[in-house]
């Protein structure tokens, strides 16, 4: 099957090299072609220019882009959309003057969210997840990280493992599976969180090893949830068994969790809504994505990530959704990236490039995802007439896509 786009009035993120990573001043850089076609083989970009270029090429089905953006899919490299159920009593909470903790204090929060799933089959968080993965899809997501956590005991979180994987042989996304058991202290283990993180190593890890239910292991490190020493104790455990290190860190508190995450060589640290100057230098030179999360601080109202201090000091930074329901029950990326320039003050460019490139960096998987180049991979967005792509997060509240792409087949 060959798809051929033409007259595309701007093309998005194009590389003649396979670029894997943006960083600091250059993510001000977002290369674009105007007037352009698009040629898709199978499930791969093949070729691409400038209309005055193009020799007449035929194709299985040919698109007309006539006043359209074609730009790569959205690559959200933290989310967690195998839950049950909902939390929107705890949504009323916080407008009635309750905050987060007070909430988790209380059984919510993610003990809520546990209770719920532990109750839940199998097939009944498959079907829930799948709807919210089809909405995804068609709102331009193209690869996408998925979290256990709302098990909190071996047979649940297997359970939610297990159906991430069968949300990976169903779907033509790319899906990336993380084991996070560390999320929250169960009620059984409220008293003994040794006993827990001992669960966690000794008997979790290992099974989710040997079913290959996971790629990355991670840890909310967080006060009131696991501190440095036991997330040191986790992220060993893990990369002993081979899963690759991820952390929840800074969301609330900065204690020195993003350095343990640059001395594991984590591929990424996630939220950093609270960053010092330590958190700066300790990511300087290492390989270690910094991923902030802006729809939930926009829906807990706490502080957004410090996107200017990052990228001006030279690192890179992507963009997530933290999809949940209990503090980002979104997966919209398009706001995501409106959100990041309306209030994390990022230009648009740098804004794609976080929820493209970097996006798929911090998921393991920029050398076949992220930007236009030939021989990667054909997950593409193609908007309504538009502008340009800066009208993209300027209209926050419109879906401005018309078509999405994903492995070469029309969604």
């Amino acid at each position: 099957m060959t798809i051929l786009i033409l007259n595309i009035k701007e093309l998005i993120q194009t590389r003649e090299t396979n670029v894997t990573i943006v960083k600091g001043a250059d993510m001000k850089s977002l290369p674009i072609l105007k007037n352009a076609y698009l040629l898709i083989d199978h499930d791969t970009i093949v070729e691409f220019g400038k209309m005055e270029d193009y020799i007449n090429i035929e194709a299985d089905e040919t698109i007309d882009a006539t006043g359209k953006i074609v730009m790569p899919a959205w690559c959200d490299s933290h989310s967690h959309i195998v839950y049950a159920g909902d939390r929107t009593q705890e949504f009323v909470d916080r407008i009635n003057g309750l905050t987060y903790e007070d909430i988790a204090n209380r059984g919510g929060g993610i003990l809520n969210s546990a209770e719920k799933l532990q109750h839940a089959t199998e097939d009944e968080l498959y079907e829930q997840a799948s709807n919210r993965l089809n909405t995804l899809i068609k709102m331009g997501t193209g690869a996408l990280e998925i979290k256990s956590g709302y098990g909190l005991t071996v047979d649940a979180e297997l359970k939610m493992l297990r159906v991430i994987k069968k949300l990976k042989r169903e779907f033509p996304i790319k899906i990336k599976a993380t084991l996070l058991a560390a999320h929250a202290l169960p009620k059984a283990y409220k008293n003994n969180k040794v006993a827990y993180v001992d669960l966690i190593i000794n008997e979790m890890i290992p099974k989710v090893c040997a079913e290959d239910l996971a790629e990355y292991i991670d840890v909310f490190c967080e006060t009131g949830y696991f501190d440095l020493e036991d997330t040191q104790k986790i992220l060993e455990a893990g990369k002993t068994h081979g899963l690759i290190p991820k952390i929840h860190v800074n969301q609330f508190n900065a204690f020195g969790g993003v350095a343990l995450g640059v001395a594991y060589d984590a591929l990424s640290v996630d939220h950093l809504e609270v960053m010092t100057s330590e958190d700066i230098t300790a990511l300087k030179g290492s390989n270690t994505m910094p991923v902030a999360l802006p729809s939930c601080s926009y829906f807990l109202s706490i502080p957004y990530t410090p996107a200017r201090a990052i990228i001006d000091a030279g690192l890179p930074l992507a963009l997530a959704t933290d999809y949940n329901p209990g503090s980002s029950p979104s997966g919209n990326m398009n706001f995501v990236l409106s959100t990041a320039c309306i209030k994390m003050s990022m230009t648009p460019e740098e804004a794609i490039n976080a929820a493209t490139i970097n996006g798929a960096y911090a998921m393991g998987i920029s050398s076949q995802y992220g930007s236009i180049c030939r021989g990667k991979k054909a997950n593409l967005i193609i908007t309504k007439p538009i502008p340009s792509y800066q009208y993209l997060p300027y209209s926050f509240g419109e879906n401005c896509i018309e078509r999405v792409i994903i492995n070469g087949r029309i969604i």
